[in-house]
């Protein structure tokens, strides 16, 4: 694979992504997966799901993990909804993000990702090392079957995370690097963090998003690709730095606006083709 293939975050029949068909009509070859709904993750399922895929030419490089009853609504319900931190949902959760390893697996994807959900920062607080354990328990069902699991950033400032990968201490966890996410819930320069972050990160996203006048507390905007404040070519160069040679995946969550996210996610691939070309991939 040369370096840097473009690619979407694309769904089947759940998520935020485009559709496999707009990935194939928009050209790209690689996409990460929003898993399908839990009565598509069948045999069945993955040979059609396979099939269609080897006719558009695409290759799935990440499945990602999500779950019922996840709210991205506020910042606050994200803390209370998303992932395998919430108390209440965990255990299901955990033997759910299990399953769609499997799944994964037979997709012959040995890579799954996922929203973790807000880690606490103080590592003295007793659910901290339960969910230290949790991902441990995750990363080594995934290491049984040659898969590895990459966290998503924008919950934790990179230190946070940084120490919360090398309490979980498994060869196989990496991060999923998203430079929007670090603006969108205000907990870092998201440039400085994948410096700091860089040995760690294996599969990034392209998103980009404007801060919010509270960081922290309220959401900033995710906006089109090279108008936020991210800085793409910056983003990009840095990636180039650290060593980083995998797929650019675009993702653009606005599926209530099909046509609109199509559009934008054709500007974000000329963006990127352009960019590739000024810094020499």
């Amino acid at each position: 694979m040369n370096r840097w293939p473009l690619g979407v975050f694309a769904s089947i029949d759940a998520g935020l992504g485009v559709r496999l068909e707009v990935a194939h009509e928009l050209g790209v070859k690689t996409i990460h997966l929003h898993t399908p709904q839990q009565e598509s993750r069948t045999e069945g399922q993955a040979r059609e799901f396979l099939t269609q895929l080897d006719d558009f030419g695409i290759t799935i490089t990440c499945v990602f993990g999500g779950f019922a009853g996840e709210s991205y609504a506020d910042i606050p319900t994200v803390k209370e909804t998303v992932g395998l931190v919430p108390r209440a949902t965990r255990a299901a959760r955990l033997v759910e993000m299990k399953e769609i390893a499997d799944f994964a697996r037979r997709l012959g994807v040995n890579v799954v990702g996922l929203h973790i959900g807000f880690v606490p920062h103080d590592t003295t607080d007793p659910d901290y090392r339960e969910i230290v354990s949790v991902a441990q328990d995750l990363c080594d069902h995934a290491a049984a079957q040659d898969q590895a699991i990459h966290l998503e950033t924008g919950q934790e400032p990179a230190d946070v995370l940084l120490k919360f990968l090398e309490d979980v201490n498994r060869e196989n966890l990496f991060i999923n690097f998203d430079p929007a996410n670090m603006i969108l819930y205000g907990i870092g320069e998201p440039i400085e963090a994948l410096e700091k972050l860089g040995a760690w990160v294996r599969s990034v996203h392209c998103k980009d998003a404007t801060w919010s006048d509270e960081p922290g507390v309220s959401w900033g905007a995710e906006v089109p690709l090279g108008e936020g404040a991210v800085g793409m070519e910056t983003y990009l160069r840095t990636l180039k730095n650290i060593g980083y040679t995998g797929p650019l995946t675009i993702e653009r969550e606005i599926p209530q606006e099909p046509e609109r996210q199509k559009a934008e996610i054709a500007g974000a691939l000329d963006l990127l083709d352009s960019l590739k070309t000024k810094i020499g991939t």
